[in-house]
Order: structure tokens, then C-alpha cells, then sequence
């Protein structure tokens, strides 16, 4: 097998352990991965609002269903979602004190379940493999 295809299912292996650690973590919080990812792309905005294909371009994984995901956050209290004032045709998706909560929760928790996954590697090394994946998806 070559190298570059030796590294790529490796990437492919490693990513989906890592994934699967965090997604027993979120189980408990009776989240996916990508309620999470939006939950935490709607507390980037700052109190501001964000529209389904503002937080379609800052998804993960730009696969997933986003309206289905809004309206799982909303059942959840989460999230709200609103008609934009200036624009009746614009919908408007907030976060709540609830997901912002939650969020506080799952930080450290989410810290903590980071340094694990890596603990085994240096400062340099954490510094060199993040430049070289930056550069891996640049090309």
C-alpha cells in the first residue's frame, strides 16, 4: 500500500475514534454531534441572529440536514426560531439561555475529552500535526 493511501485511511481511522469517544460523551446529553456543532455555531453569533445557510456553511459536516437539525434544538428548547422583521422570507435561528446552559456545561467536559485525545503528543508535535492537517485541507 503507498504511503499517501496508508495516511489517509489513517486519517479516516483516527477521525471516526475520536468521534466516536465524543459522541458517548453527548449521549448523555441526548445530542449529536451535529446539534452540537450548531449549538456552538449559534453561541458564535453573539446574541445575533444566524439563518440556515449561514450555519449550513459553518457546519462540520456539511451533509447534514439542517432544518431537521433546527427543529430537533427547537423540540429541545434550545434553539428558537423566528421570521426576520426586515425580511418576512428570511428565517432567524437563535440560541436560548438553555443551549447557551448547556454549552457552559459541556466546555469543560468538551476541554477535557480534547486533552485526552491528545495527551500522548508534545506541544511541538500538537503544533506541527495541526499546521500540517491546515495545509492538508488547503490544497
Amino acid at each position: 500500500m503507498s504511503l499517501s493511501s496508508q495516511i489517509v485511511i489513517n486519517l479516516s481511522y483516527t477521525s471516526r475514534v475520536v468521534e466516536e469517544s465524543f459522541i458517548s460523551i453527548l449521549k448523555a446529553y441526548d445530542l449529536t454531534i451535529q446539534q452540537y456543532n450548531v449549538l456552538r455555531i449559534l453561541r458564535g453569533q453573539k446574541g445575533n441572529p444566524a439563518n440556515l445557510s449561514t450555519i449550513q456553511e459553518r457546519m462540520v459536516d456539511r451533509n447534514s440536514n439542517t432544518t431537521r437539525l433546527i427543529d430537533k434544538l427547537i423540540k429541545k428548547h434550545l434553539v428558537k426560531r423566528q421570521v426576520c422583521k426586515d425580511n418576512r422570507r428570511k428565517i432567524e435561528v437563535f440560541i436560548t439561555e438553555e443551549g447557551l446552559s448547556l454549552l457552559t456545561e459541556l466546555d469543560p467536559i468538551t476541554d477535557n475529552h480534547n486533552k485526552k485525545c491528545v495527551e500522548g503528543l508534545s506541544t511541538k508535535e500538537l503544533e506541527t500535526l495541526n499546521s500540517l492537517l491546515d495545509k492538508l485541507r488547503s490544497n
